[in-house]
């Protein structure tokens, strides 16, 4: 994603709809952790490769986050 990390995506998206449930998928990063990612109202965060239970429950936790 040139110019811009998931972490800046992510604020910018929830700037125009605080309600948006966001999951942020990362490969690598020494910077996010799910305790960060949590505290900057991000739903789910899961890291690289994907598994596909691991999205699955993703998406239930934002889903049932109830906010949007």
């Amino acid at each position: 994603m040139p110019g811009m990390t998931g972490e800046q995506l992510a604020r910018e998206l929830m700037k125009i709809r605080s309600d948006i449930p966001v999951i942020l998928c990362s490969g690598f990063s020494h910077k996010m952790s799910g305790k960060r990612a949590g505290d900057l109202g991000i739903k789910a965060y899961i890291m690289k490769p994907l598994i596909g239970s691991d999205l699955a429950g993703a998406v239930r936790r934002a889903m049932d986050s109830g906010e949007f």
